[in-house]
């Protein structure tokens, strides 16, 4: 009769999903779109719940938070600003995260990273050895860049690129960028009416050359765009 007491666990897939600002924020109130949050979180719950996947969250939105709590309508230019809206809302992000996982029955957790961390070969492996814990808890864990500290020179930028780099580090087999856009287009569609979409990508070199990626940000308190999930 065959032991099976140390049979080891099958190993589960890791999946990064990035949500972006337009998904959280409402471009027309400027508040947080709870309907479109409890989805994203009910879908992740049911991979998280199933026996094949741990999951990890990249968000945005802490700006457009960080806004919607002072009451202020436009992005400043200004970093230092930026940071400390980012720094105010981040804490009104989480609790909404927090409060829609944990009636599903979902923990949770917050990883702040700056590109330095990432860059450092000690600081990675903390940072993957925090990763593995927190999954061998049953933790989603939900990142964002640590604004407040990161300097202009050593910043991610924008969460599409965080979002791959978190992948890379957690060795994630799917990384999904979820966005208020139905698809792939030549040119953004909310401002260009012959923008065309794309079906499928069969190179991706002559597709940055067809692709308009100069659109800018796709919502007022967003960074991304589709050059960004692209370079991704």
């Amino acid at each position: 009769m065959m032991d099976t007491t140390n049979t080891e666990k099958k190993k589960k897939r890791r999946i990064v999903i990035k949500v972006g600002t337009s998904s959280l924020i409402k471009a027309d109130t400027g508040v947080i779109h709870l309907s479109q949050l409890a989805k994203i979180c009910e879908q992740i719950t049911e991979l998280q719940k199933s026996s094949e996947f741990q999951c990890a969250i990249v968000t945005s939105g802490a700006v457009g938070a960080g806004m919607l709590q002072l009451g202020i309508k436009e992005k400043p230019k200004e970093l230092q600003k930026r940071q400390a809206l980012a720094a105010i809302g981040q804490a009104h992000l989480m609790h909404y995260y927090e409060d829609m996982f944990a009636t599903l029955g979902v923990k949770t957790a917050q990883v702040l990273l700056t590109l330095e961390n990432l860059s450092q070969k000690s600081q990675y492996n903390r940072a993957m050895n925090t990763f593995s814990s927190l999954f061998d808890y049953d933790v989603v864990p939900i990142v964002n860049e640590n604004d407040t500290v990161a300097v202009e020179e050593l910043r991610f930028g924008d969460n599409d690129t965080l979002s791959a780099h978190v992948a890379s580090l957690i060795s994630a087999e799917y990384l999904f960028l979820f966005t208020d856009v139905d698809g792939l287009y030549t040119s953004n569609p909310m401002k260009d009416p012959n923008a065309k979409r794309i079906q499928v990508v069969d190179d991706i070199n002559k597709l940055m050359s067809e692709v308009d990626v100069a659109s800018g940000a796709g919502s007022a308190g967003g960074t991304g765009g589709v050059g960004t999930k692209l370079t991704a």
